[in-house]
């Protein structure tokens, strides 16, 4: 059965990792939003809104479509995995997606995501942190998971959350 997963969360809470241990778990397509984000160019500070643009997000989704659509017509399950600070990008990629799908909001608190951050080989600061953590704890999307549990903790919460093939 071919579904999707959207893994949204702040900066530094683990979303990345927990991602893509739930898709070797489940033999899933993976695909980093911040990575499309990023490769287009896609993700620069609107400074009147402080923060990626929910069309720059929804532009990133368009770009990813065609391969999405590819694998969940071959049956295969796909993950999303970005901050989704906006809600509009989540409900153009469910609405453009005639497939199932499962949306969790992985939460830690701020102090824990400015931690994990520190600790990464590409770190994004304190500010960025701060920023996104705001961004992301406006509203919660799908199931809430909490990630200061150990990874496989999470990742078991997120597959006890979604049908067995």
């Amino acid at each position: 059965m071919a579904y999707f997963i959207i893994i949204r969360g702040p900066l530094g809470c683990g979303k990345s990792t927990i991602a893509k241990m739930l898709a070797r778990k489940l033999n899933a397509n993976y695909i980093s939003v911040d990575d499309v984000l990023e490769k287009n160019r896609l993700d620069d500070i609107d400074p009147e809104i402080g923060c990626i643009p929910a069309k720059n997000f929804i532009k990133a989704n368009e770009m990813m479509l065609p391969q999405a659509r590819k694998d969940l017509e071959g049956g295969k399950i796909v993950i999303f995995d970005a901050c989704f600070y906006h809600k509009e990008p989540i409900e153009h990629l469910i609405k453009e997606l005639p497939y199932q799908s499962f949306v969790f909001t992985l939460k830690a608190p701020l102090e824990t995501c400015i931690e994990r951050d520190m600790r990464r080989g590409k770190t994004h600061g304190e500010a960025a942190a701060k920023d996104v953590h705001r961004l992301v704890s406006r509203f919660d999307y799908g199931t809430v998971i909490d990630v200061t549990r150990p990874v496989n903790t999470s990742v078991n919460g997120i597959i006890s959350g979604i049908p067995k093939n």
